[in-house]
């Protein structure tokens, strides 16, 4: 397959055309503007709020004029991530796309499928005279990725309609009708560094290659965390000998497992030959731990530059904290229909040192509002003991499953139609915007559902080619089946 045979042509056009505009998170200027100049070019009825989110209203096709109105939604903003030895300007330059037999991939960095290939398919109806439909709002939200900005910030009856499609899943022939609220939690620990004693050696140890992933969907996948295995040597190593943290840097995004980081560290010269030693059984201990998931994982320990270090009491303290820090699921779902999902989590997320403090970043879901906050507290509670700053911010809700949805039984029932087979109508441990537009917008009838993705929110991002095609269809012939006003 090459792109000349690309399906629907119509949606991968505009995809590519997306791929063009630099979109990082909170830098969504040149979308905003490139959206508003496409539906204004076309005589749509085009706004954007005082947020940034931009909404393009499509009048109906004869003959749907009685139709509900339904609202496409997307997010303009994707996750930039990318191999330490790729050279990009997320903030200027263009996303560098191929095709790998069925997966659409990018070189070297994030694809933007998430949820670039929403806002693709949004633009193809937009920009198509044949599709049959009633009135449609297409809307693009902006920074869903970094704190749900685009969600929290629209006002009520932005949105007109009572019925909304989110196209921000990630596997074909599933209906998402919930999902996970959320949290973030910041760390900050302060100190004054000082020199290291004399005749102290200092190390760098740095572990690469992990898979990584998104830090809902892919949390319960048994992936490693880079941030917790350095700490785990840390902490082995601290109960050992005077071991001194100089710098510790690990991970970038708060909604994605981190996959590779360094610390810099200093111990006593006599030391350097046990620490080397231990560093070779830890290594191999974490490699057999996780043998299946992490095959490409890089470990190095080297010696480097003297640097000054944090106070005794603060290095301590600071490694105690990182290591007690809960990471990984903490509950899964206790319906029976839902016990195989993950209910309750923690990752974290990114360890970032400056002159003066270390800042550790932390991300909390749950679908059971109480637990998200018992989960919070926990995580607070492992950082106030090490002397941290803490502040919890980005809060989203869960949004909970409507079991009188018109929408959702249109949804079945069309792909029924279309595939011969019953789609999988499931919540998803992750965060939606339709937790903050059910608060906005409490009618509201919501659904979400898009082609399949693996590996976002890193480098290895992908989108599995014919799937857009079925998402298409499905979506045309939901536009067809909308219920009368």
């Amino acid at each position: 397959m090459n792109n000349s045979e690309l399906k629907p042509a119509c949606v991968f056009e505009q995809f590519a055309r997306v791929n063009q505009i630099p979109r990082p998170s909170k830098h969504e200027e040149k979308m905003i503007e490139f959206l508003k100049e496409f539906g204004e070019s076309r005589n749509l009825d085009t706004q954007v709020d005082k947020t940034g989110n931009v909404i393009i209203r499509k009048p109906a096709t004869k003959g749907y004029e009685d139709r509900k109105t339904v609202i496409l939604q997307s997010h303009m903003d994707m996750v930039c991530e990318k191999l330490v030895d790729v050279d990009i300007d997320f903030t200027k330059d263009a996303i560098q796309t191929y095709v790998d037999g069925e997966w659409m991939k990018a070189k070297g960095t994030t694809l933007g499928a998430d949820d670039g290939i929403g806002c693709a398919i949004e633009m193809a109806i937009l920009d198509s005279n044949e599709i049959e439909h009633g009135p449609i709002e297409c809307v693009f939200t902006r920074d869903e990725e970094t704190g749900l900005t685009g969600a929290h910030g629209m006002e009520s009856g932005f949105m007109k309609g009572n019925m909304l499609i989110n196209l921000d899943s990630e596997d074909e022939g599933q209906i998402f009708i919930s999902c996970a609220g959320g949290q973030t939690t910041t760390a900050t620990f302060k100190f004054n560094k000082e020199e290291a004693p004399a005749d102290y050696f200092f190390m760098k140890a740095s572990i690469n290659g992990l898979v990584g992933g998104h830090s809902g969907d892919d949390i319960n996948k048994k992936r490693a965390n880079c941030i917790k295995f350095l700490t785990r040597f840390l902490f082995t190593e601290q109960e050992k000998t005077d071991l001194r943290l100089a710098n510790f840097n690990a991970g970038r995004m708060h909604n994605a497992i981190p996959r590779d980081g360094m610390v810099v560290f200093a111990v006593p010269a006599k030391d350097k030959e046990t620490i080397k030693a231990d560093w070779n059984i830890i290594v191999a201990g974490f490699e057999d731990e996780f043998h299946v998931t992490e095959p490409n994982m890089t470990a190095a320990l080297e010696s480097c530059e003297a640097e000054r270090v944090l106070p005794k009491e603060n290095s301590t303290k600071f490694i105690y904290a990182l290591q007690a820090v809960y990471n990984g699921v903490l509950a899964m779902c206790q319906d029976k229909e839902l016990e195989w999902m993950v209910e309750t989590s923690n990752n974290v997320a990114s360890v970032v040192t400056k002159d003066t403090e270390i800042v550790v970043v932390a991300s909390q879901r749950s679908n059971v509002m109480s637990n998200l906050q018992n989960m919070t507290n926990t995580v607070k509670a492992a950082f106030i003991l090490g002397g941290a700053e803490v502040t919890v911010d980005d809060s989203y809700p869960a949004w909970k499953m409507n079991p009188n949805s018109e929408l959702t039984k249109i949804v079945v029932e069309t792909y029924k139609k279309l595939f011969k087979k019953d789609p999988l109508v499931i919540g998803i441990h992750a965060g939606l915007e339709c937790g903050l537009f059910s608060e906005k917008y409490p009618q509201m009838d919501m659904v979400s559902f898009g082609p399949t993705l693996r590996g976002v929110h890193s480098p290895d991002e992908r989108l599995l080619i014919p799937t857009v095609q079925m998402v298409w269809d499905h979506l045309l012939e939901i536009l067809k089946n909308m219920p009368k006003k």
